[in-house]
């Protein structure tokens, strides 16, 4: 026999424990914004069933509120710790998935990240963005295209990645040159691109803040797997935020922020031919990555409606 009560009318009006989301959610008004309210409903349902079933202490919940703070007070005009705080939690991944719902064959989305950079310089195709020297040099080429195999001429790719040393240009102001790895190139008639750069590494997300902390205190390593960002776009196109990811990377299997899909794993080929180097203005050897990318158009999506 099932032992659930329905509450009497004024276990609403005055706080019970028992109903205690019921009497939260009955206080939303009746100007409220119709989705805003749905939200927090759904929201303050799970908040309290989460903390009558963890049986949340006072001074936990002020942990809880201390982080929090400490959280909004590490954000900067480059930092942005609670992106970090989504990310490591898989919320962003989760919410990127649910509202990018492409057809088979498209390229896939992953996390932005907290690094991109509005205004990169528009660079001329095969141009290096590795502005610092540093790492193994690459050349990075491929084509943009629909779902019917056919090119995206006129896209648009911007692109960006860390250095060698595991760091991005607005990390190191003072070290690294602006806009160091870092650049937005236009597929030609035929939909092709390329560019050169350095192979990327993976790197540690910045963990001397309060993600860091609460990483370390779940015995998680804050370390990304290593990977080029991209930006996809194009009119009519929906747009895609996305990596590529060497194959070689000891963190694919546990990327700190879940960021990495199978099918944004690249073939990254090492090349040992001084003339091919030599004339795509390379150091030799060097290493090699072929990647198409393929653009869903919008009416192609499939998005959560509120």
């Amino acid at each position: 026999m099932s032992t659930h009560k329905e509450p009497r009318a004024h276990d609403t009006v005055y706080f019970e424990p028992g109903w205690s989301a019921e009497i939260v959610n009955g206080r939303t008004g009746p100007k409220a914004n119709p989705r805003l309210a749905a939200i927090m409903k759904v929201i303050v349902r799970h908040l309290h069933a989460a903390v009558k079933e963890a049986r949340i202490t006072p001074d936990e919940w002020q942990v809880a509120i201390e982080f929090l703070t400490q959280t909004g007070h590490t954000c900067t005009d480059w930092r942005q710790e609670f992106i970090l705080l989504s990310d490591v939690l898989g919320v962003s991944m989760l919410v990127d998935a649910i509202n990018h719902q492409r057809p088979p064959g498209s390229t896939q989305n992953t996390v932005l990240g907290p690094f991109h950079v509005a205004g990169a310089p528009k660079l001329e195709m095969g141009a290096n963005i590795c502005l610092d020297g540093k790492g193994e040099p690459l050349c990075v080429r491929g084509r943009v295209l629909d779902t019917d195999g056919r090119p995206v001429s006129g896209a648009t790719l911007d692109v960006w990645q860390a250095n060698q040393d595991g760091f991005y240009d607005v990390q190191q102001p003072d070290i690294q040159p602006q806009f160091n790895l870092r650049g937005v190139f236009q597929t030609n008639e035929s939909g092709e691109y390329w560019f050169r750069s350095v192979k990327p590494r993976w790197y540690p997300i910045p963990d001397d803040g309060p993600v860091g902390t609460l990483l370390h205190a779940l015995d998680r390593h804050p370390n990304r797997a290593a990977h080029l960002h991209f930006i996809v776009s194009a009119p009519g196109y929906d747009t895609l935020v996305t990596h590529i990811f060497t194959p070689d990377c000891p963190y694919l299997s546990k990327d700190a922020v879940f960021g990495v899909k199978h099918s944004l794993i690249a073939k990254f080929d090492r090349v040992d031919d001084a003339p091919r180097a030599s004339a795509l203005g390379l150091v030799n050897p060097f290493w090699m990555v072929q990647w198409d990318f393929v653009l869903a158009r919008k009416s192609q999506v499939v998005r959560v409606t509120s």
